[in-house]
């Protein structure tokens, strides 16, 4: 099974958010290397860091799973939406998305600070690496062995 880190802005969807419905569609992702990880190599049972960006700590705040083979994203064809794109053929759709459930919220954020404090062990971490905007990234086996041991850990 292959690791992830998505990430979600608190204020729209949170890791409690999720606790509290167990399972979400993750609509929105109008990035290709993004879309590509999504339609391409994620695969249901596949683990997610759930990291909150763009907030007063930035950090992976818990643990979810891939809960379903990609398909279309419905929020594409619809013109209310903020993710509506009017580009995008319902024959051909463009945009696609996986399901995510929950698996639990960690003890303590690891902030940014935290993982960037540690990229000697994380190695060549795509979340750390300068420039790097991306809302769904590849996560390796040591990498995630590496975060879940530093979750143990205390500040």
């Amino acid at each position: 099974m292959a690791s992830w880190l998505m990430k979600s802005e608190p204020e729209e969807f949170s890791i409690d958010d999720l606790k509290r419905v167990k399972r979400e569609p993750w609509t929105g992702v109008r990035n290709y290397q993004a879309r590509n990880f999504m339609r391409d190599d994620m695969k249901v049972g596949d683990t997610v860091l759930f990291y909150h960006s763009n907030c007063d700590e930035p950090g992976v705040v818990g643990l979810a799973r891939v809960a379903s083979k990609p398909y279309d994203d419905p929020t594409q064809f619809n013109p209310e939406s903020h993710y509506y794109d009017p580009k995008s053929d319902p024959d051909n759709a463009r945009w696609q998305m996986v399901d995510i459930a929950y698996k639990r919220r960690f003890k303590r954020t690891l902030s940014l600070q935290t993982l960037k404090a540690n990229a000697g062990a994380l190695g060549d971490f795509a979340l750390t690496r300068r420039g790097n905007r991306l809302s769904v990234l590849p996560v390796s086996a040591e990498q995630l062995a590496t975060i879940l041991e530093l979750e143990k850990q205390t500040d």
